[in-house]
């Protein structure tokens, strides 16, 4: 018999969708499915904090919140398949969890290069991920970041602030062009260079080997550490072998973050859900979003009334500046840019309409 509430996935939208639900029922079973065996934890500071060897707490809660407050974390369990018709979840071990209410949270997987030798990138996705690169840069005395998307700027800039020489290469003539423009871009590749970055734009890797990696231009860039951060892709796996809707390579959801199974919800990273504010569906691979899509949630399975409607955004921090930004992304028509004492400011305008902000600031120290 189905019974009691079950998320998959640890990230900030499984925990908080999790912990939402047992705030309002104190006495119905919640249970918590994970792929990662380590305790939940904050993934932001691991490209940040984290790789540059600060002390940080990662951890979302520790073991003794989870077990004081009656929620089952089962780590290091691969789910593999849904069955809605008997309301279970069964992993590749074979043990089938029954439910009542389904979270879908299964967050994204890294993409390789796509280059001869990818494997031996090190990609920086998870806890494990970060402790291996970590690791490999503390002997490390050059590396090369594949990709100049968040992760790739703010590894870049992590890594060169160890006294790694480090080389950023991306297709692209300057980093996060598509999310920011060409004028952002450009003082994100001084950010970058202020703190020992090297930027090759409008390069494409043609192989990775023990000593680095070889440019389509025929360039050799040095590396004893090669680090991917070419993207991610939302793993919908579960979802597409239910027969939920997919669109776009993610599953569709409501404000409420209800699928189009009944009592199946998606939040964070997978999920294609309506934003009231926005009008329309909005795709948000960031952490706050994803814990507020899981509290709304949580909260629609405990049958209470909740939407997602709060404007998306997100922090990130490159060299010595701060960049934080509140907006719905996507294509914008008109980026008007303010430089300032310490930084400056970007608004975005799709037919007059502002679509985003985007403020840098240096740090007090700089």
């Amino acid at each position: 018999m189905a019974t009691g509430f079950t998320a998959i996935g640890s990230g900030p939208a499984g925990v908080s969708a999790a912990e939402t639900f047992r705030s309002r029922h104190r006495h119905i079973p919640v249970r918590i499915l994970s792929d990662d065996p380590a305790l939940p934890y904050a993934k932001p500071p691991l490209s940040k904090e984290f790789l540059r060897g600060c002390p940080t707490g990662l951890e979302l809660h520790t073991a003794g919140w989870f077990e004081r407050n009656e929620i089952e974390l089962i780590r290091g369990v691969t789910v593999e398949r849904i069955d809605l018709d008997a309301r279970e979840v069964v992993t590749a071990g074979g043990t089938h969890y029954p439910y009542w209410h389904l979270v879908l949270a299964a967050g994204s997987t890294a993409v390789p290069p796509a280059a001869p030798g990818a494997r031996s990138a090190l990609p920086l996705r998870s806890f494990a991920d970060a402790v291996a690169l970590r690791m490999a840069a503390l002997d490390a005395r050059s590396a090369i970041v594949v990709g100049a998307g968040l992760i790739g700027c703010e590894a870049a800039g992590s890594l060169a602030g160890l006294g790694v020489a480090t080389t950023l290469v991306a297709p692209e003539p300057v980093p996060l062009l598509r999310r920011f423009g060409l004028d952002v871009g450009e003082r994100i590749v001084k950010m970058l260079s202020d703190v020992g970055v090297r930027f090759a734009g409008s390069a494409g890797v043609a192989a990775i080997d023990d000593d680095g990696a070889v440019l389509i231009s025929g360039e050799r860039v040095d590396g004893d550490v090669v680090v991917a951060a070419t993207g991610v892709r939302p793993d919908i796996r579960l979802a597409v072998g239910a027969g939920l809707d997919v669109r776009d390579g993610r599953v569709v959801a409501d404000e409420h973050m209800r699928t189009s199974a009944g009592n199946v919800y998606a939040a964070g990273d997978i999920a294609l859900a309506h934003n009231v504010a926005a009008g329309r569906p909005v795709v948000s691979e960031h952490w706050r979003d994803a814990a507020l899509q899981g509290r709304v949630a949580g909260l629609t399975a405990a049958g209470q009334s909740a939407v997602w409607d709060s404007v998306s955004g997100f922090s990130c921090t490159i060299g010595r500046f701060t960049l934080r930004y509140r907006g719905w992304g996507g294509p914008y028509r008109e980026c008007r840019l303010v430089d300032r004492p310490n930084g400056f400011s970007a608004t975005y305008r799709v037919d007059g309409r502002v679509a985003g902000t985007l403020v840098a600031t240096a740090s007090p120290s700089s």
